[in-house]
């Protein structure tokens, strides 16, 4: 019998976020990911999701799930490996750019989240055997599990419960921030952080990076950097716009803070152009915006052999399946510096996972011991969740 995919399921999500969560580029308090499921004609049933994001990479929810119905059910209908390795170059072969010509990681991300997941546990596979086929002796476990950390993230409109969070953060054992700006009280706001964690960071025992979210101009960038350059930063994180990142050239020769990219980063396209441009300190990689977790460990590898900095970035409002995920690349990829994500029940109540994916005291991984990605997901909570009816594509 081949792996050949009997059924896509597709679940749009979305619960209310327990707090407001804000930042140059959006404001959200509702959370609306797409979950798909996928079935293969041995029984085996593997679960992906992904959160689109327009200033990312263009993609909606709605042309998330045209995709899906169309040009990704065609990629499923043809997928049918007789072995393991036939599945992984399928499932490596999945698009990130549309017929259209638009890119498409998100939509990729999900499927291939989903088949992966499926194939993993219908061959009781570990995630090693995946990294292996990829060919890079430094990816594989334990990856970076025994050195990275969780970051709390600060990203509040307010200045006072920014500073709450960061206090509440320290006293867990919570070592690296990041903090959100790009807005007009941006002095303000990271002198209240610094006021917080500086006796910290002046002695080496905590990091802080700050994230503009493409908010900035050069000069901008350069005036607010240059202003706080008696902080020990660790990096900025999309300085500038994803469409100005040739200006970005010109922020180096001005600036000496390592620059992260995120909205700017979505394909191996885009790390090989920011390469080129010389601009490349560190890379975000978010397992959603970048076309799922194989995708991601292949930035990383990319990454790891031009001495590139590689944090693991996450999706506001994720479930425990995003979640799953990126502590499976931290587990597999070594060298991760910072980590995002596992926020669990500390940003939302709801989740679709009979056992939620979160970091633990001092934002140490979660453990995972399902097959798989690692996450049991309840199909009545994944109903209780869904937007009206879940859409079902028989194969």
């Amino acid at each position: 019998m081949t792996l050949a995919v009997k059924r896509m399921t597709i679940y749009p999500l979305s619960f209310p976020l327990g707090r407001k969560v804000s930042h140059a580029s959006s404001e959200r308090v509702v959370s609306e990911p797409v979950v798909v499921a996928i079935e293969l004609m041995n029984g085996a049933i593997g679960y992906g999701e992904t959160l689109p994001r327009e200033y990312v990479t263009g993609e909606t929810n709605e042309s998330v799930t045209e995709l899906l119905q169309g040009e990704f059910t065609r990629e499923l209908l043809a997928f049918s490996p007789h072995n393991f390795p036939e599945a992984l170059e399928a499932i490596d072969a999945l698009p990130n750019i549309a017929e259209d010509g638009l890119i498409c990681s998100a939509a990729r991300a999900c499927v291939e989240l989903a088949l992966l997941d499926a194939v993993l546990r219908g061959g009781d596979r570990s995630l090693d055997s995946v990294v292996g086929w990829l060919g890079d002796p430094k990816l594989g476990s334990p990856g970076s599990t025994k050195t990275c950390r969780f970051s709390m993230v600060l990203a509040s409109n307010s200045i006072e419960s920014n500073v709450r969070t960061a206090r509440l953060a320290k006293w867990a054992g919570f070592r690296n921030f990041k903090l959100k700006v790009g807005m007009s009280d941006d002095d303000a706001r990271i002198d209240a952080v610094a006021r917080v964690i500086g006796r910290l960071l002046s002695r080496g025992k905590a990091t802080l990076r700050l994230d503009a979210n493409g908010a900035w101009d050069v000069d901008e960038a350069v005036e607010t950097l240059n202003r706080w350059r008696h902080l020990p930063l660790s990096g900025i994180e999309q300085p500038l716009h994803r469409s100005k990142d040739n200006e970005l050239v010109e922020l180096k020769k001005r600036c000496d803070v390592p620059i992260f990219h995120d909205e700017s980063l979505s394909t191996f396209e885009d790390a090989e152009r920011l390469v080129e441009l010389g601009v490349a300190d560190g890379f975000n990689i978010r397992v959603s915006k970048c076309g799922g977790l194989v995708a991601a460990l292949k930035l990383a590898s990319f990454a790891i052999k031009r001495n590139i900095q590689t944090q693991l970035g996450c999706m506001v409002g994720e479930t425990s399946l995003l979640s799953a995920a990126g502590v499976r690349f931290i587990q597999m990829a070594p060298g991760v510096r910072f980590a995002e994500g596992s926020f669990g029940p500390l940003l939302s109540r709801h989740d679709i996972a009979r056992k939620r994916v979160r970091f633990t005291w001092a934002g140490r991984l979660p453990s995972l011991h399902e097959r798989g990605l690692g996450v049991d997901v309840s199909s009545e909570m994944l109903l209780q969740h869904t937007k009206g009816k879940p859409i079902v594509i028989e194969l």
